[in-house]
């Protein structure tokens, strides 16, 4: 596994964290019509990070295209740090596209972050593109019920908002990510949902196991 260089500092990568959030655009800057959506979802053999990405039709869900890229990864995983970990893979993949979609979906936090940049917002300011935060699990703020909604409130600031996406089944915490305000974030999940997980995340994550499983196999890496 990967180890942290003696160069690197925990504190400065926060600092950059806190000063990128600055930059983040916490309002639609989509086209008037959305004609596709993307996934993004990173996953490790090892010390190789896998990227995959799905672009999805937006309004059929169905399927356009698929990109996998791969990379040696060169920092370990650090909690709140996970950007600097999942960038590379994620751009490499992204780059392979023949098109980039109008909105990104990532397996990931956007503002719902204690630094304000998690990995969906740090994605949207690389790539200059909406991105929307749509993760699995909460990492920071109190849920607060207003109006028939369950935001998500950190210091005071709503910062992502507890959507369920199936009757019954656990909920996603949307949160922005770049260039997307937070009712449309939360409006993109909804419309992308079949099931709990939205459709290009689920295929991106699908995409991403398959890749693992076939370097791992390659490798003899144990996953």
């Amino acid at each position: 596994m990967p180890k942290l260089s003696k160069n690197f500092s925990v504190k400065k990568a926060h600092n950059t964290q806190v000063c990128l959030s600055k930059k983040l655009i916490l309002e639609d800057r989509l086209p008037q019509k959305i004609r596709t959506v993307g996934g993004v979802d990173v996953s490790y053999v090892g010390s190789i990070g896998i990227g995959a990405i799905t672009v999805l039709d937006y309004e059929s869900l169905e399927l356009l295209e698929t990109q996998v890229a791969t990379c040696d990864v060169k920092m370990p995983y650090i909690p709140t740090l996970l950007s600097f970990r999942e960038i590379p893979p994620a751009i490499a993949a992204i780059k392979r596209l023949k098109v980039l979609p109008d909105v990104f979906l990532v397996d990931a936090q956007g503002l719902a972050h204690p630094y304000r940049c998690g990995f969906a917002s740090h994605l949207g300011l690389a790539l200059g593109k909406p991105t929307v935060g749509a993760a699995k699990s909460r990492l920071i703020g109190t849920p607060a019920e207003k109006n028939g909604r369950t935001f998500l409130v950190d210091k005071g600031e709503v910062i992502g908002e507890v959507v369920t996406t199936k009757p019954g089944a656990k909920p996603i915490y949307v949160s922005i990510g770049h260039m997307v305000s937070l009712d449309t974030a939360v409006k993109i999940v909804k419309h992308c949902s079949k099931g709990r997980i939205p459709e290009p995340l689920l295929q991106a994550h699908n995409l991403a196991t398959k890749e693992r499983i076939k370097l791992a196999s390659e490798s003899k890496v144990n996953i």
